[in-house]
């Protein structure tokens, strides 16, 4: 019976410090947990504070203060259990060099994301082309970006093929210049046409008087006279003002006697016995 009793006694012995391990590892793991998605929200809210910092930058950045806390959470863990990290680090180091190296094209997206998301050469919301692609953005994050065409066709587009290539910000100034070219025919009255387009330019409040409107011949053109209106206005009103004043300036020309000349197409047509006399 005493035997027994000492068995049983050292078999609880020999478990207690594993039990100890066990607990003092879900502590750590527990707390650990608790304190990286603290300070990753700490992170997420001042970022979200600063107004000059995109939303996708404040989710990137706390997403890496919460994971690499984490990482170390878990090697604090497997350091109660006695286990030595070095040899597992270096391991990991070469797991992650054979997957950087199967993985070279999702990795060059991931660093161009970083670049984007760093450098904002455009960000949710404007309409930019970048990356053979254009369109109106609506997420950034690490491996591609979203866009969205007029007719609201969804675009995904690989972030490195768009840091690789010349990227078109439209939305990027608040003030654009609108160009509009009108072809008149060369009989037509230059002055009378400069004048049409001018006043209805000035006109409209949308287009700014600094700079003011500014309507000079172009082109001499193999059929018509080129006039050309350099207007500017806000981003917001471009489109708007391109419409409405190619259809006012048409309507205009009209009322005032101004052909806008087009290509014409001259068929020549030679009777067979014409054609076989000239042979």
């Amino acid at each position: 019976m005493e035997a027994a009793t000492e068995n049983y006694v050292a078999m609880v012995a020999a478990w207690v410090p594993l039990i100890l391990d066990i607990l003092k590892a879900l502590a750590v793991l527990v707390i650990g947990w608790i304190v990286a998605a603290w300070l990753a929200a700490r992170v997420q809210r001042r970022m979200d504070r600063m107004k000059n910092v995109d939303p996708t930058l404040g989710k990137f950045l706390s997403s890496i203060v919460k994971w690499f806390l984490l990482l170390m959470v878990i090697m604090a863990v497997l350091g109660v259990f006695g286990i030595q990290t070095t040899s597992l680090v270096a391991a990991l180091g070469a797991a992650s060099l054979a997957i950087g190296l199967a993985l070279q094209g999702t990795l060059s997206d991931l660093a161009a994301g970083f670049m984007l998301i760093l450098f904002r050469p455009f960000v949710v919301g404007q309409y930019v082309e970048a990356g053979g692609m254009s369109g109106t953005v609506k997420e950034i994050n690490l491996f591609f970006t979203e866009m969205a065409t007029p007719d609201n066709v969804q675009i995904i587009v690989p972030n490195g093929k768009i840091w690789g290539s010349v990227i078109t910000n439209f939305s990027a100034h608040k003030i654009r210049r609108l160009d509009l070219v009108f072809g008149i025919d060369y009989a037509d009255d230059i002055d009378t046409a400069v004048g049409i387009i001018d006043t209805l330019a000035r006109a409209d409040d949308r287009i700014h008087s600094d700079p003011e409107p500014w309507v000079r011949v172009t082109n001499l053109g193999d059929s018509s006279v080129d006039l050309t209106a350099r207007l500017w206005c806000s981003a917001d009103d471009y489109w708007d003002l391109k419409f409405k004043l190619t259809k006012e300036v048409k309507e205009a020309f009209d009322k005032a006697g101004i052909t806008i000349p087009f290509p014409h197409t001259v068929a020549i047509y030679k009777p067979e016995g014409q054609a076989d006399a000239a042979e």
